[in-house]
């Protein structure tokens, strides 16, 4: 896809990480709150404090989505964390992909998932795996990319509304 690439994050990004990640949020996952209000995981993943911590950690890789200048979604990745039967060492985690309402549908989260998948590939991974919203619409998008659903969980925030909270584990062999 011309004109997209995904921008390593350095903190003169931060401020575009943070509004363009606190929109894509809040566009897609609003209903997962009483009375909409996402507070609780916005100060949870979309400030700077939190930016420059997940920055230090060495398995962590976070990404700005950007098409021609304008930033459209964010990306985060984890490296070597526990999953399955695997070696951590074996393992890419997609923490966090969220692309703006405006710019969903029309290939970008496919192209992300190439950039991921390439990246998990040059660094020897055996598999790539994410958590998505039982009842969400990512969960297609997901399962049409070569995902299975190898799992259950949930939101891990208690104020989320009960209903909403059931999560898929899906996994993807590279």
């Amino acid at each position: 896809m011309g004109n997209l690439h995904f921008q390593p994050l350095t903190p003169s990004l931060y401020d575009d990480y943070i509004k363009v990640g606190t929109l894509a949020y809040n566009q897609h996952y609003k209903h997962l709150w009483p009375n909409g209000d996402t507070y609780t995981y916005i100060k949870n993943s979309f400030t700077a404090e939190v930016l420059y911590n997940e920055e230090k950690d060495k398995n962590t890789k976070l990404f700005l989505i950007v098409k021609h200048t304008l930033p459209i979604g964010i990306l985060k990745l984890t490296n070597n964390k526990n999953f399955a039967h695997y070696k951590t060492t074996e393992t890419l985690f997609l923490d966090k992909i969220y692309i703006t309402q405006e710019y969903t549908g029309q290939g970008i989260g496919k192209a992300a998932l190439q950039f991921v998948e390439a990246m998990a590939k040059t660094k020897s991974k055996k598999v790539i795996f994410l958590e998505a919203m039982q009842k969400g619409k990512a969960l297609n998008f997901y399962l049409a990319q070569d995902f299975m659903i190898v799992g259950t969980t949930k939101v891990p925030f208690d104020i989320v509304i009960e209903e909403e909270k059931p999560m898929y584990v899906l996994s993807k062999e590279i």
